[in-house]
């Protein structure tokens, strides 16, 4: 064969490897655009309760064909929310595909809301879900969490601490039980008052440098803030009715490290409880596939609330 001829031959053997894996980008590509876009009917900013004057807010997201099973998704960072409307749809697809209605509980931010009312108040936001649940096409007594580090911590303090209101209220939502069946979370904070390897311990004890203020005047004074602190740690409150939990930590995380995950495990373990923890090697606070672990979230509820139905 001409030399040339054969270098036509090879540059079109280049050409189609070329054009084939252009479009197996392109397809793949395409196939996470449409499956992190699912099809989903969405309510923004339906108020649950106040709090110091300041209406607390939920966003409702259907998907079109429900599973008849709820997860409420904190929306919090450094115990910060956001406004109605302003929860992200697509890190939420992996449990909107699979049928879930996602309940995205927003609250009021600290330093505005002290850090014990925020937990208050994502109680009552669980509360109202379950008051309602027959409107949203929900089971209440199969009602899952989610959230990433104080998302994370105020879903254990849901998983740990959630119960039944006090039954004089004068408000039937708050007559309600807050407990949730299942728990798939980011690092979260675990015990406040043991901040060892963290960037916010102060060393003595004491609350997380950055935080003070959200805790209020009783972190400036340790007696105080032993008691506040304590109530704050789901770490405290393990006992043989936490839901099964799934927690992804990094270990290279230095604001919450892997050590407030294991050493919730390890309480969990003490009475039988179930708390798996997948390490994300070089992990710090957050990565990038983070969005990806999601599937592993929805695989968890799928488990744990699917089952015997």
């Amino acid at each position: 064969m001409p030399p040339n001829s054969s270098i036509k031959q090879w540059l079109k053997r280049i050409a189609i490897a070329s054009a084939a894996f252009l479009l197996l980008v392109a397809s793949t590509i395409g196939y996470a655009w449409w499956y992190y876009h699912p099809a989903y009917s969405r309510v923004d900013g339906i108020v649950y309760g106040t709090r110091n004057g300041r209406e607390l807010t939920m966003d409702v997201f259907k998907p079109l064909k429900p599973n008849g099973l709820g997860v409420a998704f904190m929306v919090s960072g450094g115990w910060k929310s956001k406004k109605p409307g302003e929860a992200d749809a697509w890190i939420l697809a992996p449990l909107i595909r699979r049928g879930y209605t996602v309940f995205a509980v927003c609250h009021v931010s600290q330093p505005d809301a002290l850090i014990p009312e925020i937990i208050d108040d994502v109680n009552r936001g669980v509360r109202f879900i379950k008051y309602h649940s027959e409107e949203y096409g929900i089971d209440p007594e199969r009602l899952g969490v989610t959230g990433g580090s104080a998302g994370g911590h105020l879903s254990l303090m849901l998983s740990t601490r959630g119960c039944e209101g006090p039954i004089d209220s004068g408000d039937p939502i708050d007559r309600m039980s807050s407990s949730v069946k299942a728990t798939a979370i980011f690092y979260p904070v675990t015990d406040l008052l043991d901040l060892n390897g963290s960037t916010e311990d102060p060393g003595d004890g004491g609350p997380p440098k950055s935080f003070v203020k959200a805790f209020g005047d009783a972190a400036t004074e340790m007696d105080t803030w032993k008691e506040v602190g304590k109530e704050c740690s789901p770490i405290y409150y393990v006992n043989e009715k936490l839901p099964p939990v799934l927690i992804y930590h990094g270990d290279a995380d230095t604001l919450v490290p892997l050590d407030q995950s294991q050493r919730f495990q390890q309480i969990a373990q003490k009475v039988d409880r179930d708390v798996k923890i997948v390490v994300h090697r070089g992990g710090s606070h957050g990565w990038a596939t983070m969005f990806l672990d999601i599937i592993a979230f929805a695989d968890w509820f799928d488990q744990h609330l699917r089952a015997n139905r």
